[in-house]
């Protein structure tokens, strides 16, 4: 009975551990990185140069915004919104409003030739607050 119970909780541990590093691979492939908010805000009170960049219509852009971030919506990037982007090989964070709009541009980006894409979800559970500055 124990050796079972071993058996189990082994074949457990290495399906976990192979989703784990399979996931790893699939977000590594996809040319960018999915990362918390958490994370994302780690890496703006770092003081590295990077870009973070809103990718939600302007009207949502004007309510309420991540401080520092600009304003490139999903549907002008591959029609020239990126061009604000003049450093391809410049940290880039992405965010919209649940994150579903920040993955399709982070893989956009990708497609166009940026290489440090860093999507971070949405606004819907950044906690550092927003501004209409």
């Amino acid at each position: 009975m124990k050796v079972w119970i071993i058996v189990i909780v082994l074949a457990a541990l290495i399906g976990i551990g192979g989703w784990l590093f399979y996931s790893r691979q699939n977000s590594h492939k996809a040319g960018y990185e999915t990362i918390s908010s958490s994370q994302a805000k780690g890496m703006m009170d770092s003081g590295q140069a990077l870009t973070i960049v809103d990718v939600r219509e302007p009207d949502e852009y004007a309510g309420g915004h991540i401080q520092g971030a600009i304003n490139i919506p999903l549907g002008t990037i591959g029609n020239g919104g990126e061009k604000q982007l003049t450093d391809k090989q410049a940290t880039i964070l992405v965010y919209c409003r649940s994150g579903n709009r920040s993955r399709q541009a982070a893989e956009k980006l990708v497609s166009l030739g940026y290489d440090h894409i860093y999507d971070f979800g949405g606004v819907n559970t950044w906690t550092d607050g927003l501004t209409t500055e």
